[in-house]
């Protein structure tokens, strides 16, 4: 086993049996040879695309096969044999597709070819060929690494296009320039400043990804609003729900009405809070427990059923909860029931039995809900604080949070912001500090949370929106970057604030290991990406550039 796609991945990737995640090395060789697979996919698509004919079939069999690779996504390798199957299909159909537009079907690539079979052991056997491995002993690390920049980049972006498919929103165009992209990662290029060019293009995908998304979710729930949610329990029946999906919140909540269950938010689903289709559910009770890392303690402690709809799954069976969460969407372990179609019923059913609750905790809130719409909406406001002094630094602290030591830099960093600067926040990077109280400003609290970390969209407009009324470019306004780095959407998050410009951008505090001394030497000369540091000495090195 190979794998060094995310900060768990260390010394030269995960251990040879089991990764860091609990992954074990037959789910990580099948990954691989899925990936492989899909590039196949993706060639045959780009060449019928040149010819103006598309499979709707296959875009959208396109993303979630990419999102179940993510880190902490499935780990169960009885999915994965039937999704290399249908991957195989639909290779052929759009080889089929290619071949009756009149596509060119010549120089094809490896992944356009190669066949790994579909039993299991056929798969075992192939999977060398599909391994990182082979191709770091072929063509050095540094070549390697960028590949995988895209390749994760690509995977970061699959997860937004996937959350978008599910609620109805996809565009052709998307799909189209994803499988061109994946396409020329198929070739195995060496090029480095193709290989640059093309994760850059991913930075530009993800953001009209990240914007589709947003779409969805406001036109299906409305406009995130300031809103106080109960961070403690309430006596009751409960089920909790994690990971970043909302159109399966929205169904556990219609398939809990009127049965007594409390339904929470885990983790990045925080954000569902302060959205009015949502919060429109009574016994949409509040949020329970903090970022993905902390689960196992959250869930064992949860006197209910849990739901996870996404990343990030932690091994439920080093604890007690085992019996009582349930997967859904790309989410797979071992053992746990999967729950497909919007059917929650077994996870109803499971909180009912379970005793929930004894009694209400002491109410504890925070306030959520400063998406792009809600800031933008007080813009003179803020731009008047900014012209005044009275708002002097802005600085945007999120990311994606993790178990390893060194992330309290976040906590540290966003305690000590000045007092009249604002902190915009996102991901599960927050709960480092969204329970701290920074205070306000003429009213407005000096921590705005923003959302999940797809809504770095929302960042990104609020920012380019300022620095337009004020006539500079984002780069010259006084904000600051401190991005918490994990896994692959925080790939994609990143090539697209690269994509746009942005510079000075403070990343880690541990960097994933396909990140070698090369790559990162790449990204610090052309980006001014920047590893962090002690938080009171970047802070001071924020300020001065200021």
């Amino acid at each position: 086993m190979y794998c060094v796609q995310c900060e768990q991945s260390n010394k030269g990737g995960c251990a040879a049996k089991i990764g860091s995640c609990g992954k074990t090395a037959q789910v990580a060789e099948l990954q691989d040879v899925l990936l492989r697979v899909l590039q196949g996919v993706s060639v045959y698509a780009d060449r019928a695309a040149a010819k103006s004919a598309r499979d709707a079939m296959v875009d959208a069999f396109t993303p979630h096969a990419w999102f179940t690779t993510l880190t902490n996504v499935n780990f169960d390798d009885t999915r994965f044999v039937p999704l290399i199957a249908r991957a195989l299909s639909m290779r052929e159909r759009a080889r089929l597709l290619a071949e009756a537009a009149g596509a060119d079907l010549s120089a094809l690539p490896e992944p356009a070819l190669w066949n790994p079979g579909t039993t299991p052991s056929e798969l075992a056997a192939a999977a060398p060929f599909a391994a990182i491995q082979r191709f770091v002993d072929r063509d050095g690390p540094s070549i390697v690494g960028l590949r995988n920049l895209i390749l994760y980049g690509l995977k970061g972006t699959a997860a937004y296009g996937e959350h978008a498919r599910v609620l109805g929103f996809e565009e052709d165009a998307i799909s189209a320039e994803f499988h061109r992209i994946a396409a020329f990662l198929a070739t195995d290029p060496t090029d480095v400043d193709a290989l640059l060019g093309h994760a850059l293009a991913i930075g530009a995908l993800n953001l009209k990804v990240m914007e589709l998304l947003d779409a969805a979710n406001t036109g299906r729930f409305g406009h995130p609003e300031p809103t106080a949610v109960r961070m403690t329990p309430r006596a009751g029946k409960c089920l909790l729900v994690s990971g970043h999906d909302m159109g399966d919140l929205e169904a556990i909540l219609q398939q809990t009405e009127g049965t007594g269950i409390h339904v929470y938010t885990h983790g990045e689903l925080l954000a569902a809070n302060a959205y009015p289709g949502l919060k429109k559910y009574p016994h949409l009770a509040g949020n329970y427990g903090g970022a993905w890392q902390d689960q196992q303690r959250d869930f064992d402690a949860f006197p209910g059923a849990i739901v996870m709809t996404s990343n990030c799954l932690i091994n439920p069976n080093l604890k007690g909860y085992s019996g009582r969460i349930f997967t859904a969407g790309p989410v797979g372990w071992k053992g746990l029931p999967h729950l497909v179609d919007h059917d929650f019923a077994p996870a109803v059913a499971c909180a009912l039995a379970q005793p929930g609750f004894a009694e209400d905790a002491p109410e504890q809130t925070i306030t959520i809900g400063f998406a792009r719409n809600t800031v933008m909406g007080v813009a003179d406001t803020l731009l008047g604080m900014i012209g005044k002094g009275e708002v002097k630094n802005l600085f945007l602290i999120g990311g994606c949070d993790g178990a390893r030591p060194g992330r309290n830099y976040f906590h540290d960093l966003a305690m000590a912001t000045p007092k009249d600067s604002l902190v915009l926040t996102l991901g599960c990077g927050k709960f480092r500090f969204n329970r701290e109280d920074l205070g306000a400003i003429n009213g407005i609290p000096r921590v705005l949370d923003i959302g999940q970390c797809n809504d770095a969209y929302s960042a990104i407009r609020i920012a380019t929106a300022v620095a337009e009324a004020l006539n500079v470019g984002v780069n010259d306004l006084p904000l600051h970057y401190a991005i918490s780095w994990f896994e692959q959407k925080a790939t994609a998050v990143l090539l697209t604030m690269l994509h746009l410009g942005l510079r000075r951008i403070h990343l880690g505090p541990t960097l994933p290991q396909f990140l070698t001394p090369e790559v990162l030497g790449i990204l610090i000369a052309k980006f001014d990406i920047r590893r962090t540091g002690d938080a009171h000495d970047d802070l001071a090195h924020m300020l001065e550039a200021a």
